[in-house]
């Protein structure tokens, strides 16, 4: 009989999640996966899994999940209180859960997104290519409720589990973006970059897998009127007429039509994507970065070396 992951209880809001599925933008497909890729990836290698393996995203934690066979888990991403089979557990590191064992996690210290990878991978149908929600078009499985069962297995063999503690640096209390200029930056006053740099903004609870909406100085526009709907990066920093800027993730559009003023570097999308609401985000101006592969590694100051790739 195939194992599979029972949930119990999936918290305020759970999907399945992987890498994505890039390479679809020109039919209007979002490339969705994990809003914290990195987290993702670091969760897959604990437990022995190739890093685009299908786990379980929770937003603000509250999640319980029973395995009907034993099975190797890893908890990544926002730090939260962890328990398997009524014994208290870590974060980053891989964690035996025996057969009929329940996996309970509380919520998150800080940030907003935890990762679980399962050995072997959760194993539900692909949909163009990948296994991952996508709550802007529907597309893929649907989040998940209480009662729904997850096959695991995906049908790649897992590794040697080789590392029994691999944390990342900690998620920055009063995170810092690089944010370079967007291709529609003259269309704001010439200040509305180091507007958008002067002071911090607050994420929203309208915030979701979407984009983080933002709270704080509105920026000006020095052309009215409207704008052609046209292509959108992952991190960019569409602002609609009210001057209140909104940072695209992982579900965003392909395309939009209010005009963008900057894009955050692709190695500080994640830093966006684990602020939650109320927290304080600041913007840093930057003309161009260093290329790098992303990593697991979160930070407060963005001057050391990163990346600034921008994936759609």
């Amino acid at each position: 009989m195939t194992a599979v992951v029972e949930v119990l209880a999936p918290g305020p809001y759970a999907t399945v999640q992987d890498l994505g599925r890039p390479g679809y933008a020109h039919l209007g497909v979002p490339r969705s996966g994990a809003a914290d890729r990195p987290s993702l990836r670091l969760a897959n290698r604990l437990v022995g899994n190739a890093e685009t393996a299908a786990g379980i995203e929770l937003t603000l934690g509250g999640a319980a999940l029973r395995f009907t066979a034993g099975t190797w888990v890893a908890v990544t991403g926002a730090p939260c209180p962890v328990e398997a089979a009524g014994r208290p557990a870590g974060t980053d590191a891989p964690v035996w859960v025996p057969p009929g064992g329940v996996l309970r996690l509380g919520v998150p210290r800080r940030g907003l997104r935890t990762y679980v990878a399962v050995r072997d991978g959760i194993g539900v149908e692909r949909v163009l290519g990948s296994r991952s929600t996508d709550s802007l078009s529907g597309i893929g499985p649907p989040p998940l409720r209480a009662g729904a069962t997850l096959p695991v297995g995906a049908g790649a063999v897992a590794a040697a589990i080789i590392a029994d503690f691999a944390a990342p640096p900690p998620l920055p209390r009063h995170p810092v973006v690089r944010v370079l200029p967007g291709p529609r930056d003259d269309w704001f006053v010439p200040e509305a970059l180091a507007a958008l740099c002067a002071a911090a903004y607050e994420v929203t609870a309208d915030s979701n897998r979407v984009g983080a909406r933002l709270r704080g100085a509105p920026l000006e526009r020095a052309r009215s009127g409207e704008l052609a709907s046209e292509g959108m990066p992952l991190g960019a920093v569409q602002v609609p007429p009210g001057g209140q800027p909104i940072v695209f993730l992982a579900d965003h559009p392909p395309t939009g039509g209010y005009p963008v003023v900057g894009v955050v570097a692709a190695a500080d999308v994640p830093l966006v994507a684990q602020a939650r609401p109320g927290d304080l985000l600041r913007f840093r101006l930057v003309r161009r970065a260093a290329r790098h592969r992303e990593t697991a590694h979160h930070r407060e100051t963005p001057d050391r070396p990163g990346g600034a790739r921008q994936e759609a």
